[in-house]
């Protein structure tokens, strides 16, 4: 009995994948915002025809 609890210790030793958390989800949503900024970032610079300089 001593054998099976010493080698299972916490969920990374029963061999049972960890589901995504909320750190995941949080990676998802700033992702989406860096591509929402990019598009509207080339949105706006369609809007100058890509000129930047003066």
């Amino acid at each position: 009995m001593s054998t099976r609890n010493s080698k299972a210790k916490g969920k990374a030793g029963t061999g049972e994948a960890a589901g995504p958390n909320i750190y995941v989800g949080l990676l998802f949503v700033s992702l989406s915002a860096l591509i929402a900024g990019i598009v509207f970032l080339v949105l706006e610079l369609k809007a100058y025809n890509w000129e930047l300089g003066g």
